[in-house]
């Protein structure tokens, strides 16, 4: 019944993901649900927090403060654009979203708490046998990374992201997303000893910018420096949202067996590891650190 239950609201995430710069009636998430529409909103609240209203909102919201740090459209294109009846409205919804206006953020995009929901057939590892028939290859990529400085937030023990959401919470992920980066997304690292100060977290969340970045810095968060190194990334094949912890288990399990002396290389414990955000359209990509033999 639980896996029932969390399959509806994971299809009416969907539906609103397909459908949210159009009309959502809750008529239409009970069809997608396959539940009544009064049981269908319960069980939304219930397993997200949220009434299905508010979440599309927020994620409305959101979507929108990108495309406002942007600075390719105006707040008025951008409003109606996301399905606000009026600016007005969409002012005030802003505003009370984010605490700023959305004229103000425009002008100064700073970092904000975007909102960035997970699946709720994301919410809990998965440790699953792996189908092979299902993931048949790994691309090994040499990539060189300059000398950069990183914006992060560390946890207190956390090794896995299982365990940081936990120390830190999963909204971190939305400031991140505010952020520019050198890569264009936000990562994730397992920090070397250097780089951690005590009683801090292996595992942490953050963005790359230039070595020369000056600007703001979200309270809570550190600024550490990284050095120029090398790293083969490892990137499997596309995946469907509900295998995502499979296609993460079968990348690193490639990665923990792979032999970089075939590449002329060997491993590096000077910098850190990286992983990318998984999705199922890219594959799940993550970075190991090496140096030339």
């Amino acid at each position: 019944m639980k896996d029932e239950r969390t399959a509806a609201v994971q299809r009416m995430q969907d539906h609103i993901e397909r459908h949210l710069y159009e009309r959502i009636t809750m008529a239409d998430l009970a069809s997608a649900a396959l539940f009544s529409p009064w049981y269908s909103y319960r069980l939304f609240r219930e397993l997200t927090g949220l009434t299905p209203a508010a979440y599309a909102r927020r994620l409305r919201l959101s979507r929108s403060a990108v495309e406002l740090k942007r600075g390719d459209r105006t707040i008025t294109d951008v409003a109606f654009a996301y399905g606000f009846g009026s600016v007005d409205g969409y002012v005030r919804a802003f505003f009370r979203e984010f605490g700023r206006t959305p004229g103000d953020f425009a002008r100064s995009p700073t970092p904000i708490m975007l909102f960035h929901p997970y699946g709720v057939q994301h919410q809990q590892p998965r440790k699953e046998p792996i189908d092979m028939d299902t993931m048949q290859y790994v691309c090994v990529t040499p990539i060189h990374k300059p000398r950069r400085k990183a914006i992060i937030k560390r946890g207190r023990t956390a090794a896995d992201y299982w365990a940081y959401c936990e120390e830190v919470g999963c909204d971190v992920w939305g400031t991140l997303l505010s952020m520019d980066s050198l890569c264009g997304e936000p990562v994730c690292l397992w920090l070397p000893t250097a780089y951690r100060t005590p009683g801090t977290s292996t595992y942490v969340q953050g963005v790359e910018v230039g070595i020369y970045y000056d600007g703001p810095v979200p309270e809570g968060f550190d600024v550490i420096e990284l050095p120029e190194a090398d790293y083969l990334m490892f990137q499997g094949q596309p995946f469907a949202e509900r295998d995502f912890g499979q296609a993460i288990q079968f990348v690193q399990g490639a990665a923990d067996r792979y032999d970089p002396a075939v590449l002329g290389y060997e491993w590096s414990t000077r910098s850190p590891r990286i992983q990318l955000e998984p999705k199922g359209e890219r594959g799940y990509i993550e970075f190991r650190p090496v140096r030339a033999k």
